[in-house]
């Protein structure tokens, strides 16, 4: 699939401002100056990360009456049900904030919703519950915020409510005694982005400086905060890269005993970084929910005994292999139904629906398709009499603003710019994927259907030295607002002819620039650009910039992105 190639506007002056204070290459101030960095004191806090940066919880609204109310369940001695989702950012949140209170006050428990028979968020099973087993406070954690109904039917059986999520609010709010969410338009806390994870992180925090509890109790969970800030792709800048750079130092020099065994049964040794957060331990967290049912996952966040730890953490590897199974065919299956249906061709969305599809991988397939088919994309099954499934976007498209816009057809829906989750009745699939296509065409400019390549900075070979890299590795964590930079070098060229192909599908470079000493770089999956290679004519060439660590031996090379 051929993809734009968009060189960032960056503003010259922020740069030239930021060479003559720090001193440090101009490429290396470009990136700063994108990243948000404008002076000294700036790239001071961005290079210098430290809890001192952290902002004070009680800032957020409502933090205080949440607080304060669950004093008074402990007081009182209510039962308080943790309640949350059952991906990685719910599951992470109910065992940080379970596990902080259960070590204060002994009646808590916690729920997780089962993805096939409640679906996502707080459900009606869930209310029936709290109610049956006198349950007089509920704490949501990354969801809640649209449970409008079902707030109100708890508090009619004298259940008060304490809402943590991140999402966003739609038009009427949930009448909880407390909602903690930043992105309320009255919430004046400073930072809008953490994740489900960090606000209950914020909560217990709260609770620990109002009652003179160490702090570092509620530190003692930054590894799974950190695991919940990669799984959600949500921006690491800001409180979430203050948090992520804290959690990524426990993961690494003293994880909590449900961390240390999902890193022992993925049997890779090495530092782990926010990337390994994401393609090691968050697949292995979702598969719980995906699979069978989430509450594994926090039966596995909550354990203090290694050996035991290790059988909860194997159930998920077991988990993740089936998971594995099953996504692969079905995405098979799809592509195939796509291209046996021309009309879906000339569409700008794709939306597909087969009823005995594994709802617990519909949007990991959704994700597979765009990589074939670059456009919004839906897939859809039956569950409980209904259609539902997972959708995922592309940029420039926001999900959950053009499912509002296709709302009459719809049951149920919520998410963020990138991914949501819908339901919907079988009779109105086809009215709503025409409509949602329509939406499409009508958001989504003709070039955007083309994937884009945004570059952060040129950059000649003889330019990649071990001081620019080890500043440049000091940009970590990386995620979406501080993604891995993208370089590009013009007008290189195959090094003696030293470049070739290996396993038949990857590309293993060796190139220079001019005069430039050779360099080495790998393309994973780009043996059909050899022949490009070969030809003896120079090439522009996008990468990022990596350690190799071989047999002992450190060297600087190119992750070629793409070439031309």
């Amino acid at each position: 699939m051929q993809k734009r190639w968009t060189l960032k506007k960056t503003d010259e002056k922020v740069i030239q401002n930021l060479h003559a204070q720090l001193k440090i290459h101009p490429v290396l101030c470009r990136l700063l100056a994108q990243r948000g960095v404008e002076n000294f004191e700036d790239a001071r806090k961005f290079f210098r990360t430290s809890s001192d940066q952290l902002h004070d919880p009680f800032l957020m609204k409502d933090m205080q009456k949440a607080v304060n109310r669950i004093l008074d369940a402990i007081a009182n001695e209510e039962k308080i049900l943790i309640y949350g989702d059952y991906d990685v950012d719910g599951t992470t949140a109910v065992a940080v904030v379970f596990t902080f209170f259960k070590n204060l006050y002994p009646q808590i428990e916690y729920y997780i919703p089962h993805r096939f028979t409640e679906g996502y968020g707080l459900s009606q099973k869930g209310i029936v519950y709290a109610v049956e087993n006198n349950f007089k406070l509920i704490i949501t954690l990354d969801c809640g915020i649209k449970s409008t109904a079902l707030i109100a039917q708890a508090h009619s059986k004298g259940i008060d409510t304490i809402v943590c999520d991140h999402h966003l609010p739609g038009s009427e709010i949930p009448q909880a005694l407390a909602i903690l969410n930043p992105k309320q338009a009255d919430c004046h806390y400073p930072y809008k982005e953490l994740c489900g994870c960090g606000i209950g992180y914020k909560l217990i925090t709260a609770f620990a400086i109002q009652n003179n509890i160490s702090t570092e109790i509620a530190d003692q969970h930054l590894d799974l905060v950190a695991t919940a800030i990669a799984a959600d792709i949500v921006p690491v800048t800001g409180e979430n890269r203050t948090l992520a750079v804290l959690g990524l130092a426990k993961v690494n020099r003293n994880p909590s005993i449900p961390v240390q065994a999902l890193k022992m049964i993925s049997e890779i040794n090495k530092t782990f970084t926010i990337t390994d957060l994401v393609f090691i331990i968050a697949p292995r967290v979702n598969a719980a929910g995906r699979m069978d049912d989430g509450r594994k996952a926090v039966d596995l966040f909550v354990e203090t005994d290694l050996q035991k730890a290790m059988a909860l953490a194997q159930l998920l590897q077991v988990d993740n292999n089936d998971r594995k199974d099953l996504d692969k065919p079905t995405t098979l299956e799809a592509l195939d139904l796509m291209s046996q249906n021309t009309e879906l061709t000339h569409l700008r969305s794709t939306v597909v629906y087969q009823p005995h599809w594994h709802k617990g991988v519909v949007g990991i397939v959704a994700s597979r398709l765009i990589e074939h088919h670059y456009r919004p994309t839906i897939v859809l099954t039956c569950s409980n009499g209904k259609l539902t499934g997972s959708a995922r976007s592309i940029k420039g498209f926001n999900l959950f603003e053009g499912l509002n816009e296709c709302a009459e057809y719809l049951e149920n829906y919520g998410g963020h710019y990138f991914a949501a989750g819908l339901t919907l009745d079988e009779s109105q699939f086809l009215p709503f994927a025409k409509k949602f296509d329509e939406v499409v065409r009508s958001r989504v400019a003709e070039e955007l259907f083309e994937p884009e390549i945004e570059i952060d900075a040129e950059l000649k070979l003889s330019e990649i030295t071990p001081g620019f890299l080890n500043i440049l590795n000091q940009f970590a964590p990386h995620g979406p607002e501080n993604m891995k930079p993208v370089f590009i070098s013009r007008k290189v060229s195959d090094y003696k002819g030293y470049s070739s192909i290996v396993k038949d599908k990857h590309l293993r470079l060796v190139i220079s620039q001019g005069q430039s000493k050779a360099i080495n770089g790998i393309g994973f999956n780009m043996a059909d650009k050899a022949a490009m290679i070969k030809s003896g004519n120079s090439f522009d060439i996008l990468y990022h910039i990596e350690e190799n660590n071989w047999n002992g031996t450190t060297s600087i090379q190119l992750k070629v992105i793409d070439i031309r």
